[in-house]
């Protein structure tokens, strides 16, 4: 007997250690969630494996937090302890918060060094034990560092539109994404070149400093003429231009200058159309109170009727629209703006199927025309991003513009069409525009003349504003805000979001942009059954377990008297 249960017990034990060795060796995760939502996708793991060097995170997220907060730190944590489990040692990270430090002096210069470095600052409303509530300042992003380089993420996403907690769970979401693209930064130190055409009254530097201040933390940024360098190729054969914008363009591009474009996307370029098709604008309506839309002959009318859209002579007119300040003060009585609609200023929710799109906050245009999607190229496919409400409607041009339309009642019978399209993208391989007469262009020769691109994609949007920041009048001076802060409303739109995705899709990071894709449900409690059915599940909660118990003792002793009686 005592023979048998040494062996078995060795037996164990040998199998506990066989066990252990073949852990050491093979590597396996289980992720029983509905949503997946402890699974990293397929680019992710592989980008973390091909780390060679200790990357840290540095995330400001720690102390006494509100309890939505706190799931954010969680969630963080999670994240982080998933990239470890494929990166190994070299992933290390820590929580930190900012707002320990005793001293005030010091504390101080802490924050500013976080806002300089990128991180942006957010005020919390903390309880505190006696009942009293206070303000506190927190830094919600992590800084990522890897080989003497720092990067600033931002975690807290604050969509206009959602609530807090929506807005806490599309940061959640968003976690993967947001810190793959840091780390792939990181890894990638040489940025790619980023082309803004220029030479057709495009919008000038200064009044995109805000996008290009974004995309200069990613890319190499570029003025460039629509000339025979476009299709330049670097030592290995890629185009050295990665995608182009074309950004607001008010006079004719020439036939060589689209047969210059139009080779660049043969070659496998991509193309941002940033492309009004009208002369009005905000700005011309500060100078007088209407203003004739008229409009402009870009001369691309051909060459994007042939790549698979159509941009109508048209403004699109949306109940769901950006406000503006009027004077609605009796004459002779002092100026009392009021907020009204401005019904061409259409505020687009994005939609959620597809990447680029998903979980942004909703996007403010100005002056669009509608776009229809065009030809029967079935190599095409076409994808639209941004569309109008279920109530809208088109303007032909030329229109009169005219501010007194804001005091007139919006009667939503007459906004009948619904989701007239604004932005589309087109991916595939496109025919040449100049298949049946290629031109002569200096730099190019007939043997370089491509008919049909390779596999490649562009995006189309009718309103060149959508990357316009606004300004404020201080004193005597103009001063730039964030893209998509409206300065009527105080609020911030997610036009730079979608710019950003948009660029990061052209530019080829779409295998980083599949954690987008990823859905975690809110499970939220019903407030309403809360209420109504609370002394209900007060009895059930407290009363059932012990009732259970009881029960459970009571069988229990039953059983043991009748055995042992």
């Amino acid at each position: 007997m005592r023979k048998q249960l040494i062996t078995e017990t060795g037996i164990k034990i040998a199998i506990l250690l066989l066990i252990g060795i073949l852990s050491s060796y093979f590597h396996a995760r289980f992720d029983l969630t509905a949503d997946r939502r402890y699974s990293l996708s397929k680019p992710t793991k592989q980008m973390l494996q091909r780390i060679d060097d200790e990357i840290l995170f540095r995330v400001y997220l720690d102390g006494d937090l509100p309890a939505g907060f706190q799931r954010l730190q969680n969630s963080v944590r999670e994240m982080l302890d998933e990239f470890r489990a494929y990166g190994g040692e070299n992933i290390q990270y820590e929580f930190i918060d900012p707002t320990e430090n005793p001293n005030p002096q010091a504390r101080e210069r802490i924050f500013r060094e976080l806002y300089q470095k990128g991180l942006d600052p957010t005020n919390l409303q903390v309880k505190e034990k006696d009942g009293s509530s206070s303000q506190k300042l927190i830094f919600p992003g992590i800084m990522v560092s890897y080989g003497g380089r720092d990067v600033a993420v931002n975690i807290l996403k604050n969509h206009v539109s959602a609530t807090a907690e929506a807005n806490l769970q599309t940061s959640i979401q968003s976690l993967e994404y947001d810190l793959t693209f840091a780390i792939n930064q990181l890894l990638n130190p040489e940025s790619p070149i980023i082309g803004f055409v220029r030479g057709h009254g495009e919008l000038p530097p200064e009044q995109m400093e805000d996008m290009a201040y974004t995309l200069g933390k990613f890319y190499t940024l570029r003025q460039v003429d629509a000339d025979a360098g476009l299709t330049a190729t670097d030592s290995v054969g890629r185009l050295i231009y990665r995608a182009l914008v074309v950004a607001q363009p008010l006079q004719r591009f020439s036939d060589a200058e689209k047969f210059v474009i139009d080779q660049y996307v043969m070659a496998g370029g991509r193309v941002l159309w940033l492309v009004d098709y009208t002369t009005a604008s905000i700005d011309s309506l500060s100078h007088g109170r209407d203003v004739q839309a008229m409009l402009l002959d870009l001369n691309l009318d051909d060459l994007l009727f042939n790549y698979g859209v159509r941009i109508n002579a048209n403004l699109i007119q949306d109940m769901q629209c950006a406000v503006v300040p009027v004077n609605t003060a009796l004459v002779g009585q002092p100026p009392q703006f009021t907020p009204a609609p401005w019904v061409f200023s259409p505020i687009v929710t994005p939609t959620d199927g597809h990447p680029l799109t998903k979980n942004l906050d909703m996007i403010r245009v100005d002056f669009a025309s509608s776009i229809d999607t065009v030809g029967r190229n079935a190599d095409i496919s076409k994808t639209v991003l941004l569309a109008a409400s279920d109530n809208c409607r088109t303007v032909p041009l030329p229109a009169q513009v005219d501010l007194s339309i804001i005091g007139n009642r919006i009667a939503p019978e007459t906004f009948a069409h619904s989701g007239l399209i604004m932005g589309v993208l087109l991916e595939g391989e496109f025919n040449s525009a100049f298949a049946n007469h290629p031109l002569q262009v200096d730099g190019f020769s007939r043997s370089q003349f491509r008919r049909q691109s390779t596999a490649t994609r562009m995006i189309v949007i009718s309103d060149g504003d959508i990357i316009r920041q606004q300004f404020r009048q201080n004193g005597d001076q103009r001063e730039p805000l964030p893209l998509g802060y409206d300065r009527y409303t105080r609020q911030t739109f997610g036009n730079k979001e979608f710019l950003l995705n948009a660029i990061n899709y052209l530019c080829g990071f779409d295998e980083l942009m599949e954690s987008r894709s990823k859905e975690f449900k809110l499970r939220m409690l019903n407030h309403a059954k809360i209420t109504e059915q609370r002394t209900l599940w007060q009895i059930v909660n407290v009363g059932v377990p012990v009732l259970m118990i009881l029960a459970f003792g009571f069988i229990f002793n039953t059983l043991r008297k009748r055995r042992y009686q």
